[in-house]
């Protein structure tokens, strides 16, 4: 019996580093157009529309080596003073991660679980923003690497990556 397993360990290797992906989901979800129906007009008439892009994570530690990560998304779109619409999205996912070492399971968290989560909060963001009455509208790709990066330089300790990008 070669193949004896004791505390977890099979023939005396340490437990081998997991990363797994149990559920992705939308936690929250807003879309606003405080300014219809007058804005469609002053869209097609005046200034050209401005967006800005708002940009957070937020991490849960649920315990067992289960985490829940949180991203934000916050798209402010506005023409002259005047906003078009405001689109929110919460993007989450609940990742077990067991096995790194420390540096590497904060990267994880703080990198590759946003980028994972990105693209559907992307396809929320566009969903919204065309079925509120407004051209297509489609996030550029975010690299979450060098956020993390950023982040990591300036000290910045916690769960909150902030970013604002302007379009």
């Amino acid at each position: 019996m070669a193949d004896i397993i004791a505390n977890g360990q099979a023939n005396g290797q340490a437990e081998q580093p997991q990363l797994v992906v149990q559920k992705i989901y939308v936690k929250d979800v807003s879309f606003e157009v405080p300014n219809a129906p007058h804005i469609f007009q002053e869209i097609n008439e005046t200034d050209q529309p401005q967006v800005q892009l708002n940009l957070g994570q937020k991490t849960t530690d649920l315990g067992n080596d289960l985490y829940e990560v949180v991203l934000s998304l916050t798209l402010t779109c506005t023409v002259g003073q005047r906003t078009a619409y405001l689109a929110e999205v919460e993007q989450a996912g609940l990742f077990g991660v067991a096995g790194f070492n420390e540096n590497d399971h904060a990267g994880i968290i703080g990198s590759y679980c946003p980028n994972l989560l990105f693209p559907y909060a992307r396809q929320t963001i566009s969903s919204l923003v065309l079925e509120g009455g407004f051209p297509p509208f489609l996030l550029q790709p975010i690299n979450f690497d060098a956020l993390y990066a950023e982040q990591q330089r300036r000290g910045m300790g916690g769960d909150e990556v902030p970013a604002t990008l302007n379009s």
